[in-house]
């Protein structure tokens, strides 16, 4: 009896020793196998051209990290760049030209070299019909037309001066704006006859405006560079946007909506 009540216990206890060494097979890799995860708040400042495919990769980028919240400011760049040097809490900057990313790049507010990550270029935006007849970069210098551009300091009004400048057009604006929705909102009204705005905004605006193209604005395409920022609230989350812009599904995002790869 004694050795078979042995031979119980030590099989008994093979066999618990057995489960407790399968259970640590089992979790350790899986552990060690999986991403890190990225949660909470994510404060994304963007150019205000971006503002429907950053919505809409804020959108999918939340669905691929549950748990995490993309926030948005969208601006004109230069705009951005001053809040952001003047402290204003965010994780990743996305500007339409890298003037104003060097603004932000030359406070030390980003450390990490900035990413060029699509490029986008300048259309004429009238209303739908053109009721203002507009043809060409030329009318832009008939003062009996109403004319809207983006204000110098900011990246499309940048754009459109360089234009002005290879076609040798002195441009006679009636209105000049802070960012390009904000032009483009005065194209859709009908409040005037025409505008610069981007490729891009023109085809977000569907059926609302028409858009015409034109030669130089093949000379002033603007480079879009993003970046996190040094002091991101949310450092991993910040890293983690930016390389789902970067990726195949955020590329394929912006490319349907005009946007250039560089």
């Amino acid at each position: 009896m004694s050795r078979r009540l042995c031979g119980v216990v030590v099989a008994a206890t093979l066999v618990l020793a057995g489960c407790g060494s399968g259970g640590q097979t089992s979790t350790s890799p899986t552990s060690g196998s999986e991403a890190p995860k990225v949660t909470g708040d994510v404060t994304v400042f963007a150019a205000a051209s971006l503002t429907e495919t950053f919505t809409q990769l804020g959108k999918d980028f939340e669905a691929a990290n549950p748990g995490t919240k993309v926030k948005f400011n969208f601006a004109g760049s230069s705009a951005l760049a001053q809040q952001l040097n003047q402290g204003a809490p965010a994780d990743v900057f996305a500007s339409a030209a890298p003037a104003n990313m060097k603004q932000v790049t030359d406070t030390k507010t980003v450390t990490d070299t900035p990413t060029t990550f699509v490029r986008n270029k300048l259309a004429i935006a009238v209303p739908k019909g053109n009721p203002g007849k507009i043809a060409g970069l030329a009318d832009f210098a008939n003062a009996d037309k109403k004319i809207a551009l983006c204000a110098e300091q900011v990246p499309c009004g940048a754009a459109a001066k360089k234009v002005f400048e290879v076609a040798k057009v002195t441009p006679q604006p009636d209105t000049l704006e802070q960012d390009v929705k904000a032009v483009l909102t005065k194209v859709s009204l009908g409040e005037v006859d025409g505008a610069l705005v981007y490729k891009t905004d023109v085809k977000a605006a569907g059926g609302k405006v028409e858009g015409i193209d034109f030669a130089e604005a093949d000379q002033a395409v603007n480079d879009y560079p993003i970046a996190p920022l040094a002091k991101a609230p949310n450092a991993a989350a910040a890293k983690a946007f930016v390389d789902f812009v970067l990726s195949d599904k955020g590329k394929a995002v912006l490319s349907a909506a005009g946007f250039v790869s560089p």
